[in-house]
C-alpha cells in the first residue's frame, strides 16, 4: 500500500477530489489514509471499507458543510458536488470490510463488552452483527484506537452527530468502558 506524507495529502485532497477526473484518480487521496483495500493502517484514521454507503455520504456532507471538523477532511470535502458525495461513498462502500484483529482478548474484557453492548442497545442502531446498516456505520473490525476517540467525543459532545442519539448513549460510558468497548469491536 502506498503512503502519502501528510502535507501532500491535505494539497492532494485541496486539488484532487474537486477536480474533475476519473472517480479512480480522484480517490487516491482517500486511500492514502483510509486504505487502498479498506482497511486503514493509517492511526486515528477510521477504515472505510464495509461501511454503507449512505453513512459514508451523509460525513462526507457533514465535512463539506462544516458540521463536522476533522481537517483535512473538511478541506477535501469543501468543493464535492452532491453526486461527487454518492460516488465517493459508493465506491469507498465497495472496499471489502476490514477483518477483525487477530490477537485474542482476554475473556473478562469480551464479558464486559457484550454486557456493555446489551446494555447500551448497540446492536439495535448497528445490527445483530454490527456491521451497520443505512446511515448507521459498521463498528466491527473499525481501528480501536478511532473507535475510543469517536465514543469518547460522543460521550464529551465533541463530536456532534447528526442525531444525538450516540451523544445519549456514551454519557453513560466511562473510560474503561469505552477501552473495552473499542477493543471488543475492533476485534469482531
Amino acid at each position: 500500500m502506498r503512503r502519502f506524507p501528510f502535507g501532500l495529502m491535505v494539497l492532494a485532497g485541496l486539488a484532487g477530489p474537486a477536480r474533475a477526473g476519473p472517480l479512480g484518480e480522484r480517490l487516491e487521496p482517500c486511500l492514502g489514509c483510509h486504505g487502498e483495500g479498506g482497511r486503514s493502517e493509517t492511526p486515528g484514521v477510521p477504515s472505510l471499507g464495509g461501511q454503507p454507503a449512505d453513512y459514508l455520504v451523509t460525513q462526507l456532507y457533514q465535512f463539506r458543510e462544516d458540521q463536522r471538523t476533522a481537517p483535512p477532511m473538511n478541506a477535501m470535502a469543501k468543493d464535492l458536488s452532491d453526486d461527487d458525495l454518492r460516488a465517493f461513498a459508493e465506491a469507498l462502500s465497495a472496499l471489502p470490510a476490514p477483518s477483525p484483529r487477530g490477537d485474542a482478548l482476554d475473556p473478562g474484557l469480551v464479558a464486559r463488552a457484550r454486557a456493555l453492548v446489551g446494555r447500551h442497545q448497540c446492536n439495535s442502531c448497528h445490527g445483530a452483527d454490527l456491521a451497520g446498516r443505512d446511515a448507521i456505520p459498521r463498528l466491527r473490525g473499525q481501528r480501536e484506537e478511532y473507535l475510543a476517540a469517536a465514543l469518547t467525543g460522543y460521550r464529551t459532545n465533541a463530536r456532534p452527530g447528526y442525531d444525538p442519539a450516540m451523544n445519549e448513549v456514551a454519557q453513560g460510558l466511562n473510560e474503561a468502558d469505552i477501552a473495552d468497548l473499542a477493543a471488543f469491536l475492533s476485534h469482531q
